[in-house]
């Protein structure tokens, strides 16, 4: 386990003009309905615990009758895993529990398998070697899914290497929050009215990395079985169910708004404190920001880092998903909705839509609006 290093939580080098940064991010945003082919999006900027930049256009639905309001909410897809992987890190804090604590302390049955030595800084940053299942169970049978990762054998050494968790990473951090704070995350999924459409991305070029795309197509692969291990609701559409939409599917089912995701990370760029509350200590804080597993991953293979249940840039990376700032961390979600914070600059960042692109990975049309910022 690589230790956090201490860093200050505040380096204020850069302070947002509204009126600029709008006249820099609105043709972008505006590129993404004329070039990019988007149908209902927003992005939310916000700096020091205000917002500066609240940006909405399009439609909820396919038909372009509903538009896009302020208020609309959407599914942000694996930008759920940030949301709770915050609820565990609060979980230990409030306990002090450290990264180096074995999980099976908490939750014993974890420990079968070869999984009695894993740590929660093993887990969090996606090295236990569970991002498949080799029972084939229902992503909607909870109980079904814990047992099976109960009874999973690591994939790899766990600490060794790391490789995205895609769809098991919810169910671990859900079991987690029973487990040690007698609770579950269920209260972050509701159905509500405000609700955009979720559309599938269409048929066009295949998407970068060439081998993780030819592979997530291809039956036995990692990163087939990683993506559809638990099984079910793999068709898009499923996921516009009102009954689905109520499910606490913590790695991908996640619904808000720009705005609301933008103030989420707003909080934890800013000392963890929101209107003069302090939610997240220090040693929180820099769980979230520093690095515990950067290089190749085995699933998407090509260079990723995570740090305690964040996604940052690889220092191999050749494009950066979350801005200059190194200290930045957050999470994306598949078909290019993307959220992260940035310490060094007090800033949060969301971006949302409903019509998906074909990645998993952040896209140009949130990439762009990041670069943007920066200017």
């Amino acid at each position: 386990m690589l230790q956090a290093t201490r860093l200050p939580l505040q380096i204020r080098s850069m302070q947002l003009e509204t009126s600029a940064l709008l006249r820099r991010l609105k043709p972008f945003f505006q590129e993404n309905f004329e070039k990019y082919g988007e149908l209902g999006a927003a992005v939310s900027v916000w700096q020091n615990g205000t917002p500066i930049v609240d940006l909405y256009s399009g439609f909820r639905d396919g038909h372009r009758e509903i538009p896009w309001t302020s208020d609309t909410l959407v599914l942000v897809w694996s930008a759920t895993k940030g949301i709770g992987s915050a609820c565990v890190l609060h979980a230990l804090q409030e306990r002090n529990i450290k990264l180096n604590r074995r999980v099976a302390e908490f939750w014993a049955e974890f420990a079968q398998a070869g999984k009695e030595n894993i740590n929660f800084a093993q887990l969090l940053s996606h090295q236990a070697g569970l991002c498949a299942l080799d029972r084939r169970v229902d992503v909607l049978d909870y109980d079904a899914v814990i047992r099976a990762v109960e009874a999973q054998t690591p994939l790899w050494p766990p600490g060794t290497e790391h490789g995205y968790h895609a769809r098991t990473f919810g169910f671990l951090l859900d079991e987690l929050i029973r487990r040690i704070a007698g609770r579950t995350l269920s209260d972050y999924w509701r159905e509500n009215a405000r609700l955009a459409t979720i559309y599938a991305a269409k048929v066009g070029k295949p998407p970068e990395p060439n081998q993780f795309y030819a592979d997530l197509v291809t039956p036995g692969t990692l990163a087939r079985k990683t993506f559809t291990s638990p099984h079910g609701l793999n068709v898009i559409s499923k996921m516009n169910d009102p009954h689905v939409r109520t499910q606490a599917i913590v790695s991908f089912g996640g619904i808000g708004s720009a705005s609301a995701l933008a103030k989420f990370y707003s909080m934890l760029a800013n000392g963890g404190t929101f209107d003069g509350q302090t939610f997240f200590s220090r040693e929180t804080l820099e769980w979230m920001s520093t690095t515990l597993a950067d290089g190749i991953d085995k699933v998407f293979q090509i260079p990723t880092a995570f740090s305690a249940g964040f996604m940052k840039d690889s220092r191999d990376a050749g494009r950066k998903l979350f801005g200059p700032a190194a200290r930045s961390f957050g999470h994306p979600g598949a078909g290019g909705s993307h959220a992260f914070a940035d310490p060094e600059n007090g800033i949060g960042f969301a971006y949302v839509m409903n019509q998906m692109e074909q990645s998993v990975l952040p896209t140009e049309k949130s990439l762009r609006l990041v670069d943007a910022i920066y200017l």
